[in-house]
């Protein structure tokens, strides 16, 4: 029987602190995947001597968590991930070398370090702010109106298995095409539900052309204000890293 290899030289350094960290996706950066955004951050944090912890065997990686990343093409206020360090860190400090090390356009906001429970189970819902360019805005907002009145609006996605039809409708918890920008284009805001299948802002405008037959003259812009708890459909939702906030602030 052979002989089972083991790792050489020592394990690697415990963790001794979690670290919960939100940043933005802004500019010409919102056609940035999550392999390449996790390529910047791995470069970033080696830039910016963050004292990363890895898992252990033969190829030895960072401890790095991503939760729920926008899809590639939409802008982001609200991205988060989570890392584990072998040094007790003061996370003001991470914040501000990690965003002096990534570049322009990947924005870190927020570091804190992370209380009880799994981030993962926070993220219930995302707020959606999009710009409907080059439309009527009373076409936009008459589209709008007759897709909410459907029980039902699939779409479909080719996804690693195949392709998949899927509803739409049951996510939207909340949809009004009320606002207009500086430009006079339509401003959809949407609140909605995390599912699986993921029910994305262009899943949703595709099912909206599939119901109502309005389809944007333009591809629009779209942006993810908030995810977090699900709060109610007008209130959108909370700030995933407030328990952990507060927990910092009572300890």
């Amino acid at each position: 029987m052979a002989r089972q290899r083991t790792p050489e030289g020592p394990p690697p350094a415990p963790a001794v602190q979690k670290l919960r960290i939100r940043y933005a996706k802004r500019g010409r950066l919102r056609f940035s995947s999550t392999r390449d955004f996790s390529r910047a951050l791995e470069r970033a944090l080696r830039r910016a001597d963050v004292p990363m912890a890895f898992s252990a065997g033969f190829h030895p990686h960072p401890l790095i968590s991503y939760a729920n990343a926008a899809p590639t093409g939409t802008a982001s206020e609200a991205e988060y991930f989570e890392i584990r360090v072998t040094e007790r860190v003061d996370p003001q400090a991470v914040r501000a070398a990690l965003d002096e090390a990534l570049p322009e356009g990947l924005d870190v906001l927020e570091v804190v370090q992370a209380g009880p429970g799994a981030l993962a189970d926070r993220l219930e819902a995302s707020e959606w702010h999009i710009v409907v360019r080059a439309a009527d805005p009373a076409e936009v907002t008459a589209a709008v109106d007759a897709y909410l009145a459907c029980e039902v609006a699939e779409t479909t996605r080719t996804f690693k298995t195949g392709p998949r039809t899927f509803d739409t409708r049951s996510a939207v918890l909340a949809m009004d095409a009320s606002g207009v920008d500086d430009e006079g284009c339509a401003i959809l805001r949407m609140v909605v539900r995390h599912t699986t299948p993921s029910v994305r802002p262009d899943d949703i405008l595709t099912a909206l052309h599939a119901v109502t037959g309005f389809s944007p003259p333009v591809p629009p812009l779209v942006t993810r204000l908030a995810q977090g708890p699900l709060l109610d459909a007008a209130a959108g939702v909370a700030d995933p890293l407030a328990a952990d906030k507060e927990a910092v602030g009572s300890g």
